[in-house]
C-alpha cells in the first residue's frame, strides 16, 4: 500500500461514533447546509417503507437533520411507491425527470436525475433493499461533510455478511472492483466498501461529474472525484453491519462486466469494447448462452444540462 493512502487511511476514516448528532446539528446551523436524501427503487416494496420510516423518525422528526428525503421509483411493477409515499418519503418516477432525455434502464440513471429533483446542498444516497436499517448509515456520512469543509465525498463502510456467514458479501467488490482500483488507482486502494450504495457528497461535486447509467456508476464516481477534488476530499465513515438482499452468480457477472468496462474506459477514453455479456444456463439440451448487453452509455456532468442551469438560476 501506498505511503499516502495509508496517510488518507488514519486522517479520513472515521467511525459513525466520532461524530455526535449535537455536533452535525451544531455544524449544520453554522453551516447553514441543507441535506436530502434519495433512495433509488426498484421492486423494493418490503424493505423501502421501513428506510423511509427510520430517516423520518430519527433525523427529520426527532432532529432536523435531513431536509428532504425523496424515493425516485425506476420503473417498480409491484408497490414500491405507494410504500414509500405511505412511510412519508416524496416519490417520484424516473420517466417524470427530464422527460427531453429518454430513460434508459440503471441505477446510475436514477442518481443522475435525482439531482434534478432534490435541492440539498449535501445528497446523500442510500440502497432500498437494505434491512435492519439504522440512521447511522445516513448521519454517519454526511457527518464529515457538515464538519468538514475541506471533504467533498463520504463513502459507507461496514461488514457484509452473506447469509451466516460474516464478511462473505461484497463478492463483486473483491473480485473485481479492488483488483482494478489497486493496479490502476492504487490511490482509492483504502476504500473498505468502493462500491457500496451508501454514499454523501456535496452537489457542487455531483454535479460536475458523469455518471455510468449502471452498475458502473459508484467506482466511476469514485475515479472521477480522485481526479477532480483528489484523495483527501474523499473520505470513509465505518457504520457497522449491512444487511441486503444478496444477487445471484449471473447477476454479479452482469455488474462486473459493467464495473470493468467503466474502469477501461476510463483508463482510455475512446477505447472500444464490445458491450456484450454471454454466459450459460444448462437447458434441455445442455448449456445454452445467454448473451446481455453492457451499460455502454454514461450521463454528461448535471451541470452541463440546460434544464439543471435553469433551475439554479431560478
Amino acid at each position: 500500500m501506498l505511503d499516502d493512502v495509508e496517510r488518507w487511511l488514519r486522517a479520513r476514516s472515521w467511525s459513525v461514533t466520532d461524530r455526535t448528532i449535537p455536533q452535525l446539528m451544531a455544524a449544520k446551523r453554522a453551516g447553514g447546509q441543507t441535506v436530502s436524501v434519495v433512495l433509488p427503487a426498484l421492486d423494493e416494496e418490503a424493505t423501502v417503507g421501513e428506510i423511509v420510516r427510520v430517516i423520518r423518525r430519527e433525523l427529520m422528526c426527532r432532529i432536523p437533520l435531513v431536509d428532504e428525503l425523496v424515493v425516485v421509483d425506476s420503473g417498480s411493477t409491484d408497490r414500491t411507491s405507494a410504500v414509500a409515499g405511505a412511510a412519508g418519503a416524496r416519490v417520484v418516477h424516473r420517466d417524470a425527470i427530464l422527460p427531453r432525455i429518454p430513460a434508459v434502464p440503471g441505477k446510475g440513471e436514477v442518481l443522475w436525475r435525482s439531482l434534478m429533483v432534490t435541492r440539498g446542498d449535501i445528497v446523500c444516497f442510500v440502497d432500498a433493499d437494505l434491512r435492519e436499517f439504522s440512521a447511522d448509515f445516513v448521519s454517519g456520512i454526511v457527518g464529515p461533510l457538515l464538519t468538514d469543509p475541506d471533504v467533498h465525498l463520504v463513502k459507507a463502510m461496514y461488514d457484509r455478511p452473506l447469509g451466516a456467514e460474516p464478511g462473505q458479501g461484497g463478492r463483486v467488490t473483491e473480485l473485481m472492483a479492488r483488483p482494478l482500483l489497486n493496479m490502476h488507482w492504487p490511490l482509492l486502494a483504502g476504500f473498505v466498501q468502493p462500491l457500496g450504495g451508501e454514499y454523501a457528497a456535496r452537489r457542487s461535486l455531483l454535479e460536475r461529474l458523469p455518471f455510468p447509467v449502471g452498475y458502473g456508476v459508484e467506482l466511476g464516481m469514485l475515479v472521477d472525484a480522485l481526479h477532480l477534488v483528489g484523495l483527501d476530499a474523499l473520505a470513509q465513515v465505518d457504520v457497522g453491519v449491512r444487511r441486503h438482499r444478496h444477487q445471484d452468480g449471473p447477476a454479479l457477472g452482469r455488474m462486473s462486466a459493467a464495473i470493468y468496462r467503466t474502469a477501461q474506459l476510463r483508463l482510455a477514453r475512446g477505447h472500444l469494447l464490445r458491450p456484450e455479456l454471454t454466459q450459460f444456463e444448462r437447458g434441455a439440451h445442455g448449456f445454452e448462452p445467454r448473451t446481455h448487453s453492457v451499460d455502454t452509455e454514461e450521463r454528461p456532468p448535471m451541470a452541463q444540462i440546460a434544464e439543471y442551469a435553469s433551475r439554479r438560476v431560478a
